[in-house]
């Protein structure tokens, strides 16, 4: 080999870069949790119009609590003055905040999906299942020009994928990426088999919903509960009320956080090991 093929070799070489692996910091965990949000969070999958009615219903929650607070300021001051009044309202503020982080991005981007015209993806089948980690939904793996895409379908519409890998054709809203419509282009060869569900993936999927509210109701009931007890004097009875709220709250997550992790090493052990 020459000096000058011998050349051409290293600079081919400096040219390959290995690619990086993912990153597990927390700067990219940020990042994924940004773009979870931008794609509508727990609401992602869901059909517009269904995640507008959850949004009004949302909405006359958060009035509801906007009363309550309203109330506890007008009825609590003549009683246990304002410090407990303060405390006793900073539960109801809770439900609120919860709401906004939950429904709010999702509900944003329904306004908008349903004012823009669904795309057409087109691609490879990789996968697909009739359960998924969101309530009613199922899930599809398809391979396109830009990498594995993955999709929450609705399982009426996947009675009609098979199991070879054929090519699809998915009409998609852009924000939501509600799946609107399935294709299928070519032979149906091979049937889909579905697996049983394993009882896990039911528990876990009603757990980021229950874990919210479960939340809010202890938080309210600890920080009520206290506030509307005789105790004396007015700024250890309202400290107490926060604490007991804050407490409560606390353990409420804490338990969630424990039975979600032991379900996914459940859902962990149910994967086969090659």
């Amino acid at each position: 080999m020459g000096k000058k093929q011998v050349r051409q070799v290293r600079q081919q070489m400096r040219k390959v870069q290995p690619k990086t692996a993912a990153s597990n910091a927390p700067g990219a965990t940020r990042k994924q949790r940004e773009r979870y949000v931008q794609s509508g969070g727990m609401l992602q999958g869901y059909a517009p119009d269904y995640v507008i009615r959850i949004g009004y219903v949302s909405i006359g929650i958060a009035v509801l609590c906007a009363l309550v607070i309203a109330a506890c300021l007008l009825v609590i001051p003549p009683i246990y003055g304002w410090p407990v009044a303060v405390a006793a309202s900073l539960a109801w503020v809770l439900p609120i905040a919860l709401l906004a982080s939950f429904v709010g991005p999702g509900f944003r981007l329904a306004l908008k999906d349903r004012r823009t015209e669904p795309r057409l993806v087109q691609g490879q089948l990789v996968g697909a299942s009739s359960v998924s980690t969101s309530i009613g939904l199922g899930m599809m793996m398809v391979q396109t020009r830009g990498g594995v895409e993955q999709y929450l379908v609705p399982p009426a519409r996947l009675k009609q994928v098979p199991g070879n890998q054929v090519n699809v054709v998915l009409t998609v809203t852009p924000n939501l990426k509600h799946v609107k419509s399935v294709g299928v282009m070519g032979q149906r060869m091979v049937g889909r088999v579905e697996p049983p569900v394993p009882p896990v993936m039911r528990r876990l999927q009603l757990l980021p919903v229950l874990t919210p509210l479960a939340l809010a109701v202890a938080a309210i009931i600890g920080d009520d509960a206290v506030a509307l007890a005789p105790i004396e004097p007015s700024a250890l009875h309202a400290g107490l009320a926060v604490v007991a709220g804050t407490a409560l709250g606390a353990a409420v997550y804490g338990v969630s956080y424990l039975l979600q992790r032991r379900m996914m090493e459940e859902v962990q052990s149910l994967i086969p090991k090659t």
